[in-house]
């Protein structure tokens, strides 16, 4: 396994984050592994030198952090770094049990304290941009927890570059704990955080881990075959359906083409090629990698070796078009 600061913060974590939305239930997603079939992956995670779990209040309404607080419990606490997020709706007969006002984040920052096991939650993430709560409110909140110790540092996820540095401005201006890590949509097949968004965090120092870096599995077989699947059909079937066409839009089948084709090269699999591309990134820091399969995470982390040449990532690379902005929802 290999190692690096995540952003500024000083803290070491794998480069490789164990996603842990494919841990739960699934009476909230057909393709969610229950606790039984979640727990071998997280052992052999931390096996194979993996220290970096990311999970969210929402997947599986709260099982999700349930599951990985007990597959943690037993081991070294210090050694592993906890991953959290709070935004999304945990109850639809309570009004502030989502978004990201004082009450919201407090309430849903005990529970999920409580779901875990845990006194404090290395990395405390919004989920998405609150448009009905003030940035200022949000971080303020955020800022006490910190002083609490009921979190070590705090990050974000998937917002326009604008938002992003008005909440950095923000935090500078009031003197409150800064967002820390960009959690962000980014891919072989989705690149428009390169615009913005990423320039933006390599001048700030903010840690990047992007989250879907396989596409949702689009990059992971030939674009014929991806629909086949359980969770492809569920995709295209769902309200994922515009992401899966924008993979597709201007460029995508190509791409796809062309990863298949530099895997069947290299004698390795189309998601080890793709996630090689990602760790190639200079702002990039660790991709979350989402699995319901051992031998899934096992290829995911011997990515680490894949040696991509200039030209490798070049022709990788040539096919992609502007796509319509996709994961801010």
């Amino acid at each position: 396994m290999e190692y690096t600061t995540l952003g500024d913060t000083g803290m070491e974590v794998s480069r490789i984050c164990l996603g842990c939305m494919s841990f739960g239930s699934n009476d909230w997603r057909d393709w969610v592994l229950e606790e039984e079939e979640s727990r071998p992956i997280i052992e052999r995670a931390i096996d194979l030198g993996i220290n970096f779990f990311d999970t969210a209040n929402v997947y599986s309404n709260g099982e999700s952090e349930r599951v990985l607080g007990n597959a943690l419990e037993g081991y070294d606490r210090d050694r592993q770094v906890v991953a959290t997020k709070v935004y999304g709706e945990m109850d639809e007969t309570n009004p502030n049990a989502a978004g990201l006002s004082r009450k919201a984040i407090e309430q849903e920052l005990s529970n999920s304290l409580d779901r875990l096991g845990m006194d404090t939650i290395d990395l405390y993430q919004t989920h998405r941009w609150d448009y009905d709560a003030p940035i200022d409110e949000t971080l303020r909140a955020l800022d006490d927890a910190v002083r609490r110790n009921q979190v070590r540092y705090i990050g974000t996820s998937s917002q326009w570059a604008h938002q992003f540095s008005e909440a950095l401005h923000t935090s500078d201006d009031l003197g409150l704990e800064r967002f820390q890590t960009m959690q962000n949509h980014y891919n072989l097949a989705y690149r428009e955080e390169e615009r913005e968004m990423l320039p933006l965090c390599d001048r700030e120092g903010i840690g990047v881990v992007p989250w879907s870096p396989l596409a949702r599995g689009y990059l992971t077989r030939p674009h014929e075959e991806f629909l086949d699947t359980v969770r492809g059909e569920y995709m295209n079937d769902s309200e994922f359906a515009e992401r899966i066409a924008t993979y597709r839009a201007n460029g995508g089948d190509e791409i796809n083409e062309r990863v298949a084709e530099l895997a069947a090269d290299k004698g390795v699999t189309m998601a080890q090629i793709a996630l090689a591309w990602l760790l190639h990134q200079e702002t990039v820091d660790a991709p979350i990698i989402g699995t319901t399969s051992v031998e899934h995470l096992e290829d995911a982390v011997e990515a680490l070796d894949i040696d991509l040449s200039e030209s490798d990532l070049a022709y990788l690379e040539e096919p992609y078009g502007p796509v319509g902005v996709n994961g801010h929802e």
